[in-house]
């Protein structure tokens, strides 16, 4: 059996904590630390969509994505001007599985902007941002409805989502890889599902050796049990309720 940080089991989770609120000045902020990774999560909201779906009626919601230098191991300089390739499709990857349960038509002609700012790094920063990012989407909209900025016909978020990465090394899967993993596993995924257990993406790559439908299933099957307790994390910090 593989040996796990801390002695984590192949199908435990590392510890998930949400802190709501965490910056003052975001309609809506988390900090999202899982084990020893920790992003900030902010959400801003903007009266106005971008040019290709102005006069429509809908809204749009996009994301960004940025490692701060000193939360890996070694420096890493500050993306300025054009970001890197690993950015653009990470920050692609959060604004789209977000847009997955946001009606944009209850959300009217505005943007919502999701920051995700990786303050310390260990694995799984991707999936963090789109765990955490969802909870400070649903905040900053309630707090728009609260303070009377916008009264919603419906409120534009109907569902949750989540995501928790996965892997194989040694020919044991494991859920919810941290760096070390990773860095070493045979095979890398990242699932993405709702509340209902629908899948919005799966990024799976076999980087040294190939895996079978069968360990894809089992796979998937201990997502499901990883992203239970997310989405009873984030359903807490919520105060049990989506609207």
């Amino acid at each position: 059996m593989t040996k796990r940080f801390n002695n984590r089991a192949p199908d435990q989770a590392r510890e998930l904590v949400i802190t709501p609120d965490y910056t003052m000045h975001a309609e809506g902020s988390v900090l999202i630390e899982t084990g020893r990774t920790k992003v900030i999560c902010t959400a801003s909201v903007e009266n106005k969509v971008p040019s290709f779906l102005k006069g429509e009626g809908t809204g749009w919601v996009s994301a960004e994505y940025n490692m701060l230098p000193r939360s890996t191991s070694t420096r890493i300089r500050r993306e300025r001007g054009k970001v890197g390739g690993r950015t653009l499709e990470i920050q692609r990857l959060i604004g789209r599985t977000l847009r997955s349960v946001v009606d944009f038509k209850a959300l009217g002609e505005r943007t919502v902007w999701i920051d995700c700012d990786v303050i310390q790094a260990d694995g799984g920063t991707r999936t963090a941002s789109i765990t955490g990012g969802y909870v400070a989407l649903v905040l900053a909209l309630r707090h728009i409805q609260v303070s009377d900025e916008v009264r919603f016909n419906r409120f534009p978020v109907f569902g949750q989502v989540a995501a928790i990465s996965l892997g194989i090394k040694n020919s044991q899967v494991l859920l919810d890889l941290d760096y070390a993993e990773d860095s070493q596993a045979d095979v890398d995924m990242n699932v993405v599902m709702t509340d209902n257990y629908d899948i919005v993406e799966l990024q799976g790559t076999a980087e040294k050796v190939s895996f079978s439908r069968t360990q894809l299933n089992q796979m998937l099957d201990l997502a499901e049990i990883g992203l239970q307790d997310h989405f009873a994390k984030q359903l807490k910090v919520l105060d049990g309720k989506i609207v």
